[in-house]
This record gives C-alpha cells, sequence and structure tokens, in this order.
C-alpha cells in the first residue's frame, strides 16, 4: 500500500537535508536552494530535448555520466544561465566548485540546475554570497523551503512524499518540483527533484526513472513550449538498506510508488498552468497502437482551440475532432466517440448527442475529463493540461518586467 505523506518533501526522505533561501537573484522571493546528503547517492537524469540547453545542464548531465554518484544539488530560480556561451558554462563550474569546497566534497558530487530568464549572465557575487549562506542552513526539514525557492512563475510550491513496504520495511520516496509555463510533452520548463532511500543501481534506476517520466512528465503540456533548462533527477541513498532488483517483487513495488509521485507532480504542474483555471484530463482508448493513442491525446492536449473552447465552457467538439485530425494517430473518424465526464456528445456515425446545458455543467469545474473512444484496438494514453486564458497572455507579456 501506497502511503501519501502530508506536506511531504525530498527531506521527508531519511539522510536528506535541504534549504532554500532569498539570495538575491530574484527582487523579493527565495530564489536559491541545495539539496545535500551526507552520503554517497546513486543518481539518474533525464532532461530537455530543446537543442538550446543551459549550461548547468549541461554541466550536470556530464556529472551524471561520468560520475554516478553525487551528495549535493544547487538550484537557482530567477536566471537559466541558458544562451550564455562559454562564460555562462564557466559560471556553473564556479559554481559547483565553491559549493562542494563549502560542503568538503569534490566537485563532481554536485549537481546544478537553474531556471528563470534566458540569456543573461548569472550574477555571480550574488549567487556566490547566496551559497555561503546556504549551506550552513540545510536541515532535515528544510524540503519546503527548497520547493519555494525553486519557484518562478508558479502559484504554489509543490512538494511530496509517499511511502511503501517492501520486504515488511517502509522504504520513503520525496520530492520537489516546479513549472507552471513553458510545459509541452517531452519535457517542460519544469524541474523536478527526487530523493529515495532504497539502494538500487544507477542503470536501474534510470530505467524506472524514464519509464515514470515517459508516462507522467512528458505527458503534461500548458502551452506547447519546450524550454531550455528542464531535468528529473532522482537520488537513492541506499539508507533503508532495502535493494530494488530486477526481476524481482521489489521493483514492480518501487516502481508503483515512484509512478504515483510522478503523476501527482506532473497533474500539479499542469493545474498550476500560468492563469490556468481548470485541470484537463485527456483519456484516449481504443487506439491500435500506443504510439496512436499518444499521438491522439498529445494533440488534444495541446491544442490551444480545444484549451480555449474548455476555458469558456464550449462543448465545441468538433475541435477535439480536428485535433485527433491532425495528429498523426490512424484514426477512423466515423468510429470516434466524445464524452465530457461520463455525458456522450459525439457518437460512431457522428451521431451528435450534445446537451448543451448538461455540457456546460461538466465543463464549469475546476476539474474537467475529456473521455475520446477511437473505438479500434486495445491502447490507452492518459494526458494532462489546463484551460488558456486572457491571463496567460498576461503573465509572459510582463515575464521580465
Amino acid at each position: 500500500m501506497i502511503n501519501f505523506i502530508e506536506n511531504g518533501s525530498i527531506t521527508t526522505t531519511p539522510g536528506f537535508k535541504a534549504a532554500g533561501i532569498f539570495a538575491g537573484i530574484k527582487r523579493k522571493r527565495k530564489d536559491l536552494a541545495l539539496i545535500y546528503s551526507p552520503r554517497p547517492c546513486n543518481v539518474a537524469g533525464t532532461f530537455t530535448i530543446n537543442k538550446v540547453k543551459a549550461a548547468p545542464l549541461l554541466l550536470s548531465q556530464e556529472v551524471i555520466k561520468q560520475n554516478g554518484k553525487v551528495k549535493a544539488i544547487l538550484v537557482n530560480s530567477g536566471n537559466a544561465n541558458a544562451c550564455t556561451g562559454e562564460e555562462g558554462y564557466n559560471d556553473v563550474v564556479l559554481s559547483q566548485k565553491y559549493c562542494a569546497k563549502l560542503l568538503n566534497i569534490n566537485p563532481n558530487e554536485v549537481l546544478v540546475s537553474s531556471t528563470g530568464v534566458i540569456g543573461q549572465r548569472m550574477p555571480m557575487e550574488t549567487l556566490l554570497s547566496g551559497i555561503d549562506k546556504i549551506v550552513t542552513e540545510v536541515t532535515e526539514d528544510g524540503g519546503i523551503n527548497a520547493a519555494e525557492a525553486i519557484m518562478t512563475t508558479d502559484k504554489i510550491q509543490k512538494n511530496f512524499a509517499v511511502t511503501t513496504k517492501i520486504n515488511n520495511s517502509i522504504i520513503t520516496i520525496g520530492a520537489i518540483c516546479k513549472g507552471s509555463g513553458m510545459i509541452m510533452p517531452n519535457m517542460a520548463t519544469m524541474l523536478a527533484f527526487i530523493t529515495t532511500d532504497v539502494k538500487i543501481e544507477n542503470e536501474l534506476l534510470k530505467k524506472l526513472l524514464v519509464k515514470a517520466v515517459n508516462n507522467t512528465f512528458n505527458k503534461i503540456s500548458v502551452d506547447g513550449e519546450t524550454s531550455t533548462n528542464d531535468m528529473v533527477v532522482i537520488m537513492a541513498n541506499g539508507l533503508s538498506n532495502i535493494e530494488i532488483k530486477e526481476n524481482d517483487y521489489s521493483i514492480g513495488a518501487f516502481y508503483d510508488a515512484l509512478f504515483l509521485l510522478c503523476t501527482e507532480m506532473a497533474k500539479t504542474i499542469a493545474k498550476d498552468g500560468e492563469g490556468a483555471t481548470k485541470l484537463i484530463t485527456v483519456n484516449i482508448t481504443g487506439a491500435d497502437t500506443q504510439k496512436d493513442a499518444d499521438l491522439a491525446g498529445k494533440s488534444i492536449a495541446n491544442s490551444s482551440l480545444v484549451k480555449t473552447a474548455i476555458y469558456g465552457n464550449d462543448a465545441n467538439w468538433g475541435r477535439i475532432m480536428s485535433s485527433l485530425g491532425m495528429s498523426g494517430a490512424e484514426v477512423k473518424p466515423e468510429k470516434v466517440s466524445v464524452y465530457f465526464d461520463n455525458l456522450p456528445i459525439l457518437l460512431p456515425g457522428y451521431k451528435v448527442v450534445l446537451d448543451e446545458e448538461k455540457a456546460f455543467k461538466c465543463l464549469n469545474k475546476n476539474e474537467v475529463l475529456i473521455n475520446v473512444n477511437l473505438n479500434g484496438g486495445n491502447y490507452s494514453s492518459t494526458w494532462f493540461t489546463c484551460d488558456f486564458t486572457e491571463n496567460y497572455i498576461k503573465i509572459n507579456a510582463e515575464y521580465r518586467s
């Protein structure tokens, strides 16, 4: 049984410490976070597919590839350190080395991550001064502050933790994440940091993380933008002494907990989309292949026309059909059925059974469910998105203000 821990976070996991402070990179809000484990952690990560990759992401990818074990993650918000060239990369290396020196660990045991405005040099004097401060403030209950410090346009901080029993012992997975805008499947302007106390080899940890990310974070959309800084990183310190092994009961139990945690993070990011008022879940069933199910779901979740219709409580099912037709999925339009929640809107043979009043009630809620049955094969896919509002334009028009 998987249990969610109220107000859980990365430091709910035994052996991890964290902090979040105001360093001065942003004008007012907390903007620097540090996650720290005195024990070496096996580590895995997934990263943006955007060809324009931020300097800290490039460094962290290399650390994970070459080292495979880390003790700390330094994260700032307010400045992406992307499109800053060699100088920006040198800034990341300097911050990594400086943080490592103060923690008395090797530089290649420190990952670095950033989020914020693209194309501006990092204010290094401010950042280094913040590192001086934050290394003295990491505590076993600092995960909430760290979650706050990585926020940009997020309206709410995002922190989670679950426990589950494996071989009669409790293991823990904690997490913090951020994301609100520049969100599109295949990663987004989204950072997620996960901690766990299981023992697990890097290769298996990466395999399970990639599987979880592909079925959660890579199935959300806010605005069709893929960012330069996205990463999901998981650290495993082995403190529970519970080993996760291939072809063993333990792997299923651990993955189920990880998947559930990532699902909740992904849904929260979609729900907190910039300017959003509604979480939209798109369920595709009856596809001939998994690829078709994913293509269909992605197209609907990423459709500005569908998302604006949902915002206006307009049961414009034609926009859903149009999105299906342009998705690249093998679809026979005459076989498709569309429901809002359990309310039928369109049935096979283009039979329209729309009840405008009932449909309005389905759409006029904080959470909207779109069920699309392709009435073909046995494959399905679930995607999360949000409505598109005037406030999204306002937020992004004033992002650097």
